[in-house]
């Protein structure tokens, strides 16, 4: 097993591709918060959620973050101890005095340093993705994807043409009684 690497050297290309590795949502949610610059209640009322909502679904990306790249993470042990985690680690972003539990150290480091190549990071995810939509395999899947479209729509045509004719039925009114 090789040893963890060290979090304060993680070049912007590795933290690319431990961002890659993560589910979209997780990796938005670091995004928002670290790599964009906004601060707790911005990306909270971005994502319509509370702040507190926001620090545990942060403190969840950063965890699978830390483990994309190599790290030790624990991940908490209950609902408390996360909730416990989750305001250390959204008070350990906004001041570098905060303390923090020793779990959670690494992961800190590790989500501060992709504040401080945010943009960087960002930069690079943007070109990978451009890079990727414009290979080979990516122009196929664009392809296909229209085909797919196309498929759906003839065969929308196909049924609206091809549908049992509707027969109006003819309402009678009942009369109103005279007195």
């Amino acid at each position: 097993m090789s040893p963890a690497p060290d979090v304060t050297r993680l070049s912007t290309a590795e933290l690319g591709a431990a961002l890659r590795a993560l589910p979209y949502r997780q990796a938005a949610f670091l995004l928002t918060r670290l790599a964009q610059g906004r601060s707790l209640q911005e990306s909270a009322t971005f994502y319509g959620i509370t702040p507190e909502s926001f620090s545990v679904h942060l403190l969840r990306a950063g965890l699978a973050l830390g483990t994309a790249a190599g790290l030790s993470c624990r991940e908490p042990e209950n609902d408390v101890e996360e909730d416990v985690w989750a305001r250390a680690l959204a008070e350990a972003l906004e001041r570098e005095t905060a303390a923090v539990p020793a779990a959670l150290t690494e992961t800190v480091a590790l989500l501060r340093r992709l504040r401080a190549l945010g943009p960087e990071v960002a930069a690079a995810l943007e070109a990978a993705e451009r890079e990727q939509e414009e290979s080979p395999k990516g122009q196929r899947a664009d392809w296909l994807r229209r085909l797919a479209v196309l498929a759906l729509l003839g065969l929308t045509a196909f049924l609206y043409c091809n549908r049992p004719e509707e027969t109006q039925e003819r309402r009678v009114q009942p009369r109103s009684k005279e007195r």
